[in-house]
Formats: structure tokens, C-alpha cells, sequence
């Protein structure tokens, strides 16, 4: 099969969807090395991604630079999928060509912007309320990291359920317990101390860090060596965050790491007292798992996308709810064997996710939405 991915999320630093975009497509070509598999994008694609090991039947493709490039979607996109013979096209960061003369899947990570409209810039809001129903209407089938967004794209979308495919993610395989060397040297670098809370992800309101720092405030005085650490690139909408940290009486203790190698989130993975994931809305969770994944113990939102990842796994509490989450949080510092208890069934719980597998389960779709379009072509 001749097969394209969305290569745009591999133009700009990687965060969820691009390490998406890339696992998927090294996993497609190793699982069937007689496909054809192209990442594409109108975009000169990062070092790191185009330094990086992939199969021989996957190539990182950029069209040579044209007028039609300034109209990617509508006519430089369509163009390259027909003068290659692609028989699937997979948006894999919520966009497709209105007409792409081929079958197509369509990944919906999450409906943030939809759904809490509050947690995300005007612009991005007013552009995801206008693109991503035509985008679900347009695709032969949806994938959804889980259930829980399946539901939602169905209801919120009107999408039939027979035509939404919901498949997990999972932690990339470099994410295993970093040794004591690094882990001595990561701490160092960025003067952290024994006992720390730990954080990863993009800073947005969406994840609800405000309400992570006065928690943390409320913990000082029982805990005075604790720190706390977050870990991930400044988003969107984040004066409001910093302007009260630089106002807090704790703020000496509050580590912002900002955008860290995977090396660098292991070791603090590996390291932490405890993951802290106090989210108000996820289409998957990929930080919860990376930190089971690496050993540390995981207090994280009772949302539906969560517990259905976790299954048991992680302590859950409701992310509106900041008593309960201190009591958590305070009760497993304390307490050394329940955490010891709760990575183990962290890691047993991570396991069972593997990118070979979510490829797999992808190539199978792609399989019905070619039998589909060509349905519906002779029609």
C-alpha cells in the first residue's frame, strides 16, 4: 500500500502530535516493509527528524518549492498524493485537503478547543469551530486516542459511531528508568533537589497549573524540602500563571525547566517523589503514561480519557477538586510504600502499550478506508 502522513507537526519542536506523526510512520514501515510510507509537508523539516533512523520504506518527502506551495491544502497536497499513486492520506494533526482523490484518515487527538474553549487563544478556537467538522466530514474514517474522545466526536461532531476508530497511543520506547548518572545530572543542571514534585507538558490553561501551584503552596510547611518542577515549553495564555508564581512566597521553590530532550525527561521521570497530572481535559494522557513507563508513581485528573488509559494504575482525583488533590499528594509523600506500590502497578499498566501494536491496529484502517473509497467511487 502507498501510504502519506501530515508531516507539519515535524516542521516545529516536538510535543504530542509530531512524536505521533513519527512513531506511527516508523512503526507502519517496519511492520510491513512492502508498503510505501511518505511523511510529507510543505515545511523544511527539523534536524532532529530528518537525523533520525527510520526503515528504508519510509521517506521524509518536501516538495520542491513552487507557487502551489502557498495553497498546500488545497491544490500542493492534493497534487502530490495523485502524482504519487496514494492510495491513503492520514492527517494526523486534525486537518485534510478538501479533495484529496484518495482515501482518507482523519486522527482527532482531543475537542479542547470545542469542548473548553476558555483554555485556548480566540483564533485557534474560531479556526478549529470552522475546520474540523468539514475535516470529519471529508475523512473516509476517524481515529480517536480513546474512547472517551470517540464519544465525544460523535456527539459533538455528529459523526456515526461506525466511522470513528478509537486506538491508543503510547510511550515511545526510549522512555525506561535513567540511570544514577544521569539523574545526578539532569538534577544538577537544574538545581533540583531529593523530594520533588514533577509536571510534563506544554504550559497552557487547559492544564490547569495555577491550581497545581496553590497546592503545592498549602504542602511547603509539612514538606520543607519539597520542590516543585515543571517541565515543558511556554504555550498559550500563561501571564496569569507567572505572574502569580512571581508573586508567591514559594516561588524559590517552583523550578520551570522549559522544553527538555527526552534524556532529560527520564531522568526526572525516573527521579521525581511523585507525578502530578492535574489536567482538565486530555484526548489521551502521554505524560502519565511516560512516567509509569519510567518507574514514577502518578497522581492524575479523574477525566474520562485518563482513567480509561491508567485503568487503576494512578492515583485519580477531580481536577476542580484542590483539597483532595493536597490530601493525595500529601498522603503518598508520607507514605513511601504506597508509592513504591503505585509505580509498580504503573509500569505493569504501561506495558501493555506499544507503538508496534497502535501501527498495527492504524494499518488496519487504512485498509477499510481504501476498500471504502473505492466503494464509494464505483458508487
Amino acid at each position: 500500500m502507498r501510504i502519506a502522513l501530515d508531516g507539519l507537526p515535524l516542521s516545529r519542536e516536538l510535543t504530542g502530535i509530531g512524536h505521533y506523526t513519527l512513531e506511527l510512520g516508523r512503526h507502519l514501515a517496519e511492520n510491513k516493509p512492502d508498503d510505501h510510507v511518505s511523511i510529507i509537508s510543505s515545511r523544511l523539516f527539523l534536524p532532529t527528524v530528518t537525523s533520525t533512523s527510520v526503515p528504508s520504506n519510509l521517506k521524509l518527502l518536501r516538495p520542491s518549492l513552487n507557487p502551489v506551495i502557498r495553497f498546500w491544502w488545497k491544490f500542493g497536497l492534493p497534487k502530490f498524493l495523485s502524482r504519487n499513486g496514494i492510495e491513503v492520506f492520514h492527517g494526523t494533526n486534525f486537518q485534510l485537503p478538501s479533495r484529496p482523490g484518495c482515501a482518507t484518515v482523519l486522527t482527532i487527538h482531543d475537542l479542547s478547543p470545542l469542548l473548553y474553549p476558555e483554555t485556548h487563544e480566540a483564533r485557534n478556537v474560531l479556526r478549529s469551530k470552522r475546520s474540523l467538522p468539514l475535516a470529519a466530514q471529508t475523512a473516509t474514517v476517524i481515529i480517536c486516542p480513546t474512547e472517551a474522545v470517540r464519544q465525544e466526536v460523535h456527539e459533538h461532531l455528529g459523526i456515526p459511531v461506525d466511522r470513528i476508530v478509537a486506538i491508543h497511543e503510547a510511550a515511545r520506547d526510549c522512555f525506561i528508568s535513567a540511570n544514577d548518572h544521569e539523574v545526578a545530572r539532569v538534577k544538577q543542571q537544574f538545581n533540583i533537589g531529593n523530594e520533588f514534585l514533577l509536571y510534563v507538558g506544554t504550559i497552557e490553561p487547559r492544564k490547569n497549573l495555577l491550581s497545581l501551584v496553590m497546592m503545592f503552596e498549602q504542602l511547603v510547611d509539612a514538606h520543607p524540602n519539597l520542590q516543585l518542577v515543571i517541565a515543558g515549553k511556554k504555550g498559550w495564555m500563561v501571564d496569569e500563571l507567572f505572574a502569580y508564581v512571581r508573586r508567591s512566597p514559594v516561588r524559590n521553590r517552583i523550578v520551570f525547566t522549559g522544553y527538555l530532550s527526552d534524556a532529560e525527561l527520564c531522568a526526572l521521570y525516573t527521579s521525581c517523589t511523585l507525578f502530578v497530572y492535574p489536567s482538565i481535559y486530555e484526548g489521551f494522557g502521554l505524560p502519565p503514561l511516560e512516567a509509569m513507563s519510567c518507574g514514577a508513581a502518578v497522581i492524575a485528573s479523574n477525566i474520562p480519557s485518563i482513567a480509561e488509559v491508567l485503568n487503576g494504575a494512578g492515583r485519580l482525583v477531580r481536577p476542580d477538586d484542590l483539597e483532595t488533590l493536597k490530601g493525595t499528594v500529601d498522603e503518598l509523600l508520607s507514605d513511601r510504600d504506597s508509592r513504591e506500590q503505585l509505580a509498580s502497578a504503573g509500569r505493569e499498566r504501561a506495558i501493555k502499550f506499544s507503538w508496534a501494536a497502535t501501527a498495527e491496529r492504524v494499518r488496519e484502517v487504512y485498509e477499510r478506508a481504501r476498500e471504502q473509497y473505492l466503494r464509494n467511487e464505483k458508487g
